[in-house]
């Protein structure tokens, strides 16, 4: 991809965990892609990768906020990456214990 190109950057799941850590600051995360398991599902692209991930999450910016909450802000620091192919979210959110 070159300077001027604007297209979206595919998602991977390294690339997921680095958003997330960025955004969320979370004390425990696990991006997995789960895309392998999805061929020949709705939004799958073929290759096995890059369409469906399962987050696995525990911040401190999610205490006091209902499972909603909590997902709304993973799907908000995820959001660009929809145009690059991200089709599902598993999400798993927690509130740090102690």
């Amino acid at each position: 991809m070159n300077a001027t190109d604007t297209r979206p950057t595919a998602p991977t799941a390294q690339l997921l965990d680095q958003r997330l850590r960025d955004v969320l600051q979370p004390s425990a995360l696990e991006v997995i892609d789960e895309s392998c398991q999805h061929h020949g599902h709705a939004g799958a692209n073929g290759s096995g990768f890059g369409t469906h991930f399962r987050v696995r999450i525990t911040s401190h910016l999610f205490t006091g906020k209902p499972v909603v909450m909590r997902h709304r802000l993973v799907y908000d620091a995820l959001h660009d990456f929809m145009a690059g192919g991200l089709h599902a979210l598993a999400i798993e959110a927690q509130v740090p214990t102690v």
